[in-house]
């Protein structure tokens, strides 16, 4: 490899919104994700559906078949 052309690298604790935390390498100082293994509906299992406002009702009587 060229040198000079490479970031520099840091090992890092990344910090996700559920309270995870996992170590890493990274070329920020600090990581912080809003999702990870341990609250990600694919890897859980678990549906999550956040609805503000009533859109997915909204959605459901506008499309629903008469």
């Amino acid at each position: 490899m060229k040198n000079g052309v490479h970031p520099e690298s840091f090992d890092v604790v990344a910090h996700c919104a559920c309270g995870t935390e996992f170590n890493t390498r990274s070329t920020r100082h600090e990581l912080r994700a809003t999702l990870c293994s341990g609250c990600h509906p694919f890897f859980t299992g678990e549906q999550k559906h956040v609805d503000t406002a009533g859109r997915i009702e909204k959605f459901n009587k506008k499309y629903q078949k008469k």
